[in-house]
């Protein structure tokens, strides 16, 4: 069986379309790595990144010293914004922005998001959500006397229009919602989730974490409001890299962030008295830009740029079909079962799968070089990141769950 299962996965990497993209990336002929099932959490690093970030010390830190201010930093945030929304967002320029964490600017939209819808009093969130923007919500909540109003999601699927709908009222200000929801990775209907929103008079801000970079996104044409999103996961900007904001440009001469900083200021080099917002989604920043931070972030958008979100789309499509199909094969007779959606066109880019032994057999895993994701209580979440992830890897990853289970 063993051997059939490799030749099939070897047969399918030969016809993949994407299989040169592989070679792109550091790290992806160690030998003492078999498997990489976590590039949903932290992608690999590009080779390209690797000599961008080598030359950006020694030739733009090193000599040009602090003129690249004005020569190319400055602009930066706003720029790679530009070439994010163009490649993966599905929007027109001036609408996005790198900078800060994940969290401190779900914080900013939210909170600016609240300030355009006055007098209304609930924000509407999932129990499933990802924790931080549960904890930022409950946050905003407590500190200006707002309602949070649950949805009670299937934690093996996720918040459907018909579950939004009957939480909205007139006194939604905000929705909140992942676009693909972390543990089970089901794939929210975006434009049916602004319709309801915007029916009701509130704003949707969406959380892009586990679908930019492996989900094709119209923002513009979905007509989201706000979104945020993390560029270490299928976007390979590195740990810690800096997230992104989305703020439609209808709603840019009305929003105003909560936290005030020079860099955010119309004319910021003018050291003035008192705050005035600069024009636009520049407003958006407030400290200094994190600019190594965002240099790798660069690569990965330019290769997604030659190859094509439909095709990144379909790659990533394939590879968890393979997935859930091995495991149907190899672990479902073990007791493992399947939590997330079978239909692909409700999945993201990943899977989960549960076992009672998963918690006490990750580490055994990570030991023989197969590295998923344990999500408590007894989740392991296989993430499939479609330039780097081989057919091979997968067979490889799941053939080893299946010995750990059956050791």
């Amino acid at each position: 069986m063993t051997t059939a299962l490799l030749a099939r996965a070897a047969e399918l990497d030969a016809r993949d379309p994407l299989r040169a993209c592989r070679a792109l990336f550091v790290g992806s002929d160690d030998p003492a790595v078999i498997a990489y099932l976590d590039g949903n959490s932290l992608g690999r690093p590009l080779r390209a990144s690797a000599e961008r970030i080598g030359s950006f010390v020694t030739d733009a830190w090193g000599g040009r010293l602090i003129r690249g201010w004005d020569e190319q930093w400055f602009d930066l945030p706003i720029t790679i914004g530009d070439m994010l929304a163009d490649t993966v967002l599905g929007a027109a320029p001036g609408q996005a922005t790198i900078g800060d964490s994940t969290t401190v600017l779900l914080y900013k939209l939210a909170r600016g998001a609240i300030a355009l819808r006055p007098g209304r009093t609930e924000i509407v969130v999932d129990r499933d959500n990802f924790p931080t923007d549960r904890y930022i919500l409950e946050s905003i909540a407590q500190d200006h006397d707002l309602t949070l109003r649950w949805i009670e999601s299937d934690p093996r699927g996720g918040v459907g229009v018909e579950e939004l709908s009957a939480v909205v009222s007139e006194r939604t200000a905000l929705v909140v919602l992942g676009h693909v929801a972390y543990r089970s990775g089901y794939l929210l209907d975006a434009a049916g989730a602004a319709r309801v929103t915007h029916d009701a008079g509130a704003l949707l801000l969406l959380d892009l974490c586990h679908s930019v970079g492996s989900v094709p996104l119209e923002l513009d044409s979905w007509a989201v409001d706000l979104a945020v999103g993390c560029t270490y996961k299928y976007l390979n900007g590195g740990p810690g890299s800096p997230a992104f904001a989305y703020v439609r440009a209808e709603h840019q001469d009305r929003f105003r962030q909560p936290v005030w900083g020079w860099m955010g200021r119309e004319q910021p080099f003018e050291m003035a008295q008192g705050y005035r917002p600069a024009q636009g989604i520049r407003q958006m920043i407030s400290g200094t830009p994190p600019i190594l931070g965002m240099l790798a972030i660069q690569d990965t958008l330019a290769l997604i740029g030659r190859v094509g979100m439909a095709a990144v789309r379909a790659k990533s499509i394939a590879l968890t079909e393979y997935s859930l199909d091995l495991v149907r094969e190899l672990l479902a007779p073990l007791g493992a079962e399947i939590g997330s959606p079978q239909d692909p066109a409700r999945r993201g880019g990943h899977v989960i799968i549960d076992h009672p032994r998963f918690a006490e057999i990750t580490g055994k895993l990570w030991s023989r070089g197969v590295i998923p994701d344990f999500r408590p209580p007894r989740g392991l979440r296989i993430g499939l990141s479609p330039l780097s992830t081989s057919f091979g890897e997968v067979a490889a990853g799941i053939l080893a769950i299946r010995d750990e289970l059956i050791a």
